[in-house]
């Protein structure tokens, strides 16, 4: 039987118009980001040696882990901010405060280990928080951005060491803050009502350093919440709570439920800002439920005693504020550590009663990287696209 020539035409047509659809869809297919710098700013969460280089460094045996000694980070190894570096394909950031052994050229690092959003009115000393608050790391951004490419224009090697200038644009821009705000209130004794009052100037803070980010450039940005401060030792053994505060996990729970609480305003926050900032594409990260997932379930990931520090000393949670890890006494005439390490960090959650260990950054990098706790729902190498 003949074949009908209409027929073979409408199926030859349908298929080269498949033919041609393909390499269509491949153009169109989002390629990975290629950031070529990170700029971070937060606390000791993600300080890569900003607080060691101004006011003395982490001591040992915090680094011993991965580095072998000291590394200016509070915990044995490496934190997320590092993780997301690795995953970029790019070194670990240099502290902005940091002049010994520097390279800016990938990028910068302006956290420093106690920041708060909201400049605190007290000095380091005096409660343990840094005066290098979330406005005062934006402003020396701000100067590192100037200052650099001036520098870069002498050639040699400070082209090599300082970053390009259109790295600033294309750049991914970190941030993991908030913690110590709440903190700090606890610890000048608030109650948490009033520490949930003074959340919502914590977040307008944080939104205008967004804002004057983009402003000079920044388009990428990647915020983590913060983290169930409830279920940290420094927490708990300073601030007692009735036992009926205390949930299933051993966790505070009013503590918890005020990181929850600046958690719903920060995801607000960012939903405003996408709004306001037309070209930004910004990455609401959920690492509370990570981190309550491994203190919840720990055992069930490998991770022994969740809630008990690995380097420390006495105590419920084998923390004491007095002697913490690294610390020494005098016992007949000689120094004695008793802020030792446990003897396996890989298989503890929480390093020095604050910090979390290197092996438990990587449990929450791992799960975070992919996008699954991401708002919106993409995986890190493709934040630079707005959605």
């Amino acid at each position: 039987m003949a074949s009908d020539p209409s027929s073979i035409f409408v199926v030859t047509t349908f298929v080269l118009s498949l033919l041609n659809l393909a390499p269509i869809g491949m153009v169109l297919a989002k390629q990975p980001c290629q950031f070529p710098a990170i700029f971070n700013f937060g606390d000791s969460n993600s300080d890569t040696g900003g607080l060691s280089a101004a006011f003395g460094q982490a001591p040992p045996p915090n680094g011993f882990s991965f580095f072998g000694h000291p590394a200016g980070r509070y915990t044995d190894g490496r934190l997320l901010i590092d993780f997301i570096a690795e995953s970029i394909g790019l070194p670990y950031l240099s502290a902005f405060l940091d002049a010994v052994g520097t390279n800016f050229s990938h990028g910068a690092n302006f956290a420093t280990a106690g920041s708060t959003v909201r400049p605190q009115n007290t000095t380091l000393h005096q409660s343990g928080f840094s005066p290098i608050s979330l406005d005062v790391q934006y402003y020396e951004f701000n100067d590192f951005q100037e200052r650099s490419l001036a520098v870069r224009k002498r050639g040699g090697v400070y082209e090599a060491l300082m970053p390009k200038e259109e790295h600033f644009s294309n750049a991914l821009y970190t941030f993991d803050i908030g913690q110590n705000d709440l903190t700090a209130g606890y610890f000048s004794n608030m109650t948490t009502d009033e520490v949930r009052a003074f959340v919502p100037d914590v977040l307008n803070q944080f939104r205008t350093i967004i804002q004057y980010i983009y402003s000079q450039g920044g388009r990428y940005f990647w915020i983590h919440n913060t983290g169930p401060v409830g279920c940290l030792p420094y927490v708990m053994e300073r601030i007692p709570v009735l036992a009926g505060q205390i949930d299933e996990h051993g966790c505070a729970s009013p503590f918890n439920d005020v990181a929850r609480f600046f958690n719903q305003g920060l995801r607000k926050t960012v939903e405003q800002l996408r709004k306001d900032l037309a070209d930004a594409a910004i990455t609401y990260v959920d690492v509370y439920s990570v981190k309550y997932s491994l203190i919840s379930q720990g055992r069930k990931h490998g991770f022994k005693q969740p809630l008990r520090t690995c380097c420390g000393h006495g105590g419920k949670y084998n923390y004491n504020k007095e002697f913490g890890c690294g610390s020494k006494i005098k016992k007949h005439g000689k120094e004695v550590l008793v802020g030792a390490p446990c003897k396996d960090p890989s298989s503890a959650v929480i390093w020095d009663g604050v910090h979390f260990t290197q092996a438990a950054n990587k449990f929450i990098f791992e799960r975070i990287v992919d996008g699954s706790f991401s708002d919106p729902p993409a995986p890190l190498n493709m934040a630079c696209y707005r959605n």
